[in-house]
């Protein structure tokens, strides 16, 4: 699976903070998504879901 986070990014970090085997932060002071495994899945989704400006997506 894949986690993209597009340009609503406002680099509070929650993402990283949640799952940080998925979600990094930038030098640009935003998030980046990557490539995962169905055992980080849940955890993706929380990051997901917690986002406050709905910046990030998953897909397979």
């Amino acid at each position: 699976m894949k986690a993209t986070v597009n340009e609503n990014c406002i680099g509070c970090g929650l993402c990283a903070g949640t799952c940080p085997e998925v979600f990094t932060m930038g030098d640009d002071g935003l998030a980046h998504g990557g490539d995962f495994g169905d055992e980080l899945l849940e955890s993706a989704q929380e990051a997901r879901d917690g986002c406050p400006v709905s910046a990030i997506s998953l897909d397979d």
